[in-house]
This record gives C-alpha cells, sequence and structure tokens, in this order.
C-alpha cells in the first residue's frame, strides 16, 4: 500500500521517471515477501500441476509433408496433409466448371457458385449453416473456375465431424428453392454490372483472351452467366447438370490440419451410401472434350471509364499465345517466363523487391513513361495453357503499344541472361513456398492436384524442378509458343489498333515489328 501511495502521489506530480523505478522495486519486494503457501514459486519449464496434458498433431519421423490418399470403394478420393494447429480447412472439390457447358446454357457453374451453402435437407437456411459453423468458429465458401468448382470450410479440428456432414449436405442435398434461385438470377445480374463498371478491367479482358484463344469450346466457354441465359436457369437444368458431374468418381475430400484416419473414417460416414436429392448419377453425360486452340481477336470498344472515379480513358490490349498444360514437363519452364517477364502498374508501389527487375519492369514500363500498365499472366489446364500479357495506355498510342509487347514475345526466344533467369527461379521458388505457408491455399494444392492427377507434388520436389530449369528450356519452350496464332483481346476506344493480321505478322517476324502503314490522311 506504501508504494501505492507513492506512486499515485508521483503520478499526480507528473514525475514518471521516479514512479517507473519505485513500481519495479515494488513488484520485486512484493514477489519476494509473497512466495508463501498462498504463492508458491512456480517453475515454467515444467508442466503446469492440474492442466490437462496437451494433444499435439502426429508427425512421421521420415517425412513431415506428406500426402496421404485413400480411395474410397465408389471412387471418391480422400486426402489429407497434417499440419499444427487447432484448426483445419476442409472441403470438397468437384471436377466441374464453366469449361464442362458445352451441353448446357452458359452460366450453371455461376449459378452453383451463388446457391452454395443455402438450404440443404438438414439445414433449412444458410444461416442455420452459418450458426452451425458458427459454434466450431467456422466459416464456409465456395469459388467455381473453369475446370473446378471448391466447396471448403475452414473450422476448430474438434468439428471435424459437423463439418464433413454439412460439406456432404450442401453438395448433395442442396433444396435449390425457388425463392433461393431468384435471389441468385439477382446476385448474378449485380455481378454481370459491377463487373463491367470496375475501373480494373483485368477479369473481363481474362474472359475476352479466353474466348478469343478457344473460340467456342472448353476453356473459351464464359465464366460469368451471360445476361440472356440468367431467366433460363432453373431447378430442373441444375439437376439434369448435378446429375451428370457431381458424382463420386469426380470428387475428391481435402483437408488440412487433420490426421487422415479421422477424416477417411467421417468420409465412410457421410461420402460413400448417400444418394443425392438429384437421383441415381450418370456419368456417361460427362463432356470430354479436349480444348482445341483456335486463336483470334475479340474486341469490345465500350467504355472503359465508368466506375465511381474519374479515371484516365485507356485502352487495354492482352495478347496471348499457347502454352502447355500443367501436367507436362514444359509447365515449369512456363512458370519461370513467366515470373521473368513479371511486370505490374507504373504506379506500383515499392522498390526492386515488388519485380522491378523483370523485362517488363525494365524494358517496357521504365522506358516508355506513357504506358499504364504492363503485366504477364500464366493460365494453365488439364489440356492447353495460355501465356498473355496485358497492356494499358492512352488510345492515342495503341499501335505502338501493341508493337512493344510483340517485341517483347519474339525477345523471349532469345538466350536469357544468368542473372535474370537466377533471378525468376528464386522468386517463383520464394512465392510458392511463401504461398504455402496458409492453410487455405495448401487445401487448394493438395485437393487441385489430386482431382487432376491422383498424386500431389511436394514443394520440395518442385523447387528441385524449378532449379533445374536451363536457359535452353526457356528458348525451347518459347520458340515452340511463338509458332502458335496469337489470341487478342481489345478493350476501349480501339480506333489506332493494328489488324489482326498485322499483330500475327508481327509475330512471325524477326524483330516483333509491325509491318509498316502509309497514311496519306490522319
Amino acid at each position: 500500500n506504501i508504494h501505492t501511495k507513492v506512486i499515485l502521489t508521483d503520478l499526480k506530480r507528473g514525475s514518471l521517471c521516479v514512479a517507473i523505478p519505485i513500481c519495479l522495486f515494488g513488484i520485486a519486494v512484493y514477489r519476494k515477501y509473497s512466495s508463501g503457501s498462498r504463492y508458491p514459486n512456480i517453475s515454467l519449464s515444467a508442466p503446469l500441476p492440474g492442466i490437462p496434458k496437451p494433444v499435439f498433431a502426429s508427425v512421421d519421423g521420415h517425412e513431415q509433408c506428406e500426402t496421404k490418399i485413400t480411395t474410397l470403394e465408389n471412387g471418391l478420393k480422400v486426402a489429407s496433409q497434417n499440419k499444427f494447429g487447432q484448426f483445419c480447412t476442409v472441403g470438397i472439390l468437384v471436377n466441374s466448371g464453366s469449361r464442362h457447358e458445352t451441353k448446357y446454357p452458359s452460366g450453371i457453374a455461376h449459378f452453383l457458385e451463388k446457391l452454395a451453402f443455402s438450404s440443404t435437407a438438414q439445414y433449412g437456411s444458410k444461416d442455420e449453416i452459418l450458426l452451425t459453423l458458427e459454434k466450431h468458429g467456422g466459416i464456409c465458401d465456395c469459388q467455381t473456375s473453369r475446370d473446378t468448382t471448391m466447396y471448403a470450410v475452414s473450422a476448430e479440428v474438434k468439428g471435424l465431424d459437423t463439418v464433413v456432414s454439412l460439406l456432404s449436405d450442401a453438395v448433395l442435398q442442396p433444396r435449390l428453392l425457388d425463392e433461393e434461385i431468384e435471389m441468385t438470377r439477382m446476385a448474378v445480374r449485380f455481378e454481370l454490372e459491377d463487373l463491367n463498371m470496375r475501373p480494373d478491367p483485368e477479369p473481363l479482358l481474362t474472359e475476352m483472351i479466353h474466348a478469343a484463344a478457344y473460340r467456342g469450346n472448353t476453356v473459351g466457354l464464359p465464366r460469368f452467366c451471360p445476361v440472356d441465359n440468367v431467366e433460363k436457369i432453373d431447378k430442373k437444368l441444375l439437376h439434369t447438370y448435378l446429375r451428370s458431374y457431381y458424382c463420386p468418381e469426380r470428387m475428391v475430400l481435402a483437408g488440412v490440419g487433420i490426421e487422415h484416419e479421422q477424416l477417411v473414417s467421417c468420409a465412410r460416414k457421410y461420402l460413400l451410401d448417400v444418394k443425392p436429392v438429384w437421383g441415381a448419377s450418370t456419368p456417361t453425360n460427362v463432356d470430354l472434350s479436349v480444348a482445341q486452340y483456335t486463336g483470334g481477336i475479340v474486341r469490345d470498344m465500350s467504355d472503359v471509364s465508368l466506375g465511381p472515379t474519374p479515371i484516365p480513358e485507356l485502352t487495354h490490349i492482352m495478347i496471348g499465345l499457347e502454352s502447355c498444360s500443367f501436367l507436362e514437363e514444359d509447365f515449369i519452364p512456363f512458370a519461370v517466363l513467366n515470373m521473368m517477364m513479371g511486370g505490374g502498374g507504373s504506379f506500383s508501389a515499392g522498390g526492386p523487391g515488388k519485380g522491378m527487375f523483370t523485362r517488363l519492369y525494365l524494358n517496357v514500363l521504365n522506358r516508355h513513361h506513357w504506358m499504364y500498365n504492363a503485366t504477364s499472366y500464366h493460365h494453365s489446364y488439364e489440356d492447353s495453357g495460355l501465356l498473355c500479357i496485358h497492356a494499358s495506355a492512352d488510345p492515342r498510342q495503341v499501335r505502338e503499344m501493341v508493337e512493344i509487347i510483340t517485341r517483347e514475345f519474339i525477345q523471349m526466344a532469345g538466350t536469357a541472361g544468368e542473372m535474370e533467369l537466377a533471378r525468376a527461379k528464386t522468386q517463383l521458388k520464394s512465392m510458392l513456398m511463401m504461398n504455402l505457408e496458409s492453410r487455405p491455399v495448401i487445401f487448394e494444392d493438395v485437393g487441385r492436384q489430386v482431382l487432376a492427377t491422383g498424386k500431389r507434388k511436394l514443394p520440395h520436389e518442385l523447387c528441385d524442378l524449378i532449379s533445374n530449369i536451363t536457359a535452353s528450356d526457356i528458348k525451347r519452350v518459347t520458340t515452340k509458343m511463338l509458332r502458335s496464332k496469337p489470341a487478342v483481346a481489345a478493350l476501349g476506344d480501339l480506333t489506332e489498333m493494328p489488324s489482326y493480321e498485322h499483330i500475327q505478322a508481327a509475330l512471325s517476324s524477326k524483330d516483333g515489328r509491325l509491318p509498316r502503314m502509309y497514311r496519306l490522311f490522319r
């Protein structure tokens, strides 16, 4: 009490420099004289008395990051990856996406994504599902891509039984009520409007470049539901689609942060003999089309400066060439090439660590101040792939911008410098390892790899493959890529846009220059 009074008096006077030493001294004296029977000395190096013994995840001595895979009697694969922590990420991945909608109106996958985790046989509404997950500190999400649909839940490990039961119900027993479908129509319409209003046109350009590269087939089919199809999609059509694609042989139950045997036990309990709400599966109706790369051009002359902020009116161009599927050996050289090209926006914050040494920064953005953006993207699927460069500039300089991109494509076939190749490989490995520290990313990696190949390449195996890439590998894959027809997506004011034939001629030339044009009047 004496020490307390002294400290309070000193604080009133504002003498903090005196108060702190007295306070520390007071704590030391208190510890010294209060170590009797009420406050025994407790060693922090020994377990606390009366505390239950912690149960840790077990790890095999020889391989800490091994992915375990089990195939159930009905064909469903169960894959798991152990990871320390009290939370887990579990989900079902289905080999189903917009590429499988050849026989159906486009947009079914988009609708299913929005309808996910709505009312089911067991749960009356989405709120019930969320309240059930809340008890285990859980969240849920559904994402669809061109080739995969992913239902995922992150929750406490103790709630695994509830989580797998909920996932089984959400995927195989959705009610698809009329009011839910109507709400989904509204959500889809809003998303389509929002897509056209965004200042960042990247999602729109990605759609356009796929439509140009794979005209009317597989991955070239629209990922977002076209406006005309919103009213056409109903419960009957969805059930017909689900009957063909949502069968156990096309699914993987993946989990990260749980014991494999525990996950297999839950899978047997909730996913082995479950009859889906749409009846028996008919996997014979599955579309097995292989992606046919066609090349071509898709233009959109609409104004891209909508949106709430007054941004400069820019023209966006994306030029792509066929690369390879992620199942081929050339996938790793293409990944390194994409990292070597790099790029980004002209107003990217940060220093060299942000990719300022990549070719699109050094050769394009640093030399041409009028270019707003130059970024390389690599899209890869099980039977094809697309490497593209997106650039944006003022509409009056479109021709010059296109020539700069075509020259960069041609220069890819040159011999890569030792330093830039080493930097690209290190950056790719660094990005891979950094992303795989996140539990949801590990889950997606495990699920996608097992769904596509039946097994998983571990991070250290991928790092070894990256390390073995040489300059000759980059030259070889680039030379092969340059033989394909270009795919072009163009958005904005295209008055100065060169013709598709001229772009094709530039990519077939030695220096990447566009054919000269002579005009009497401009």
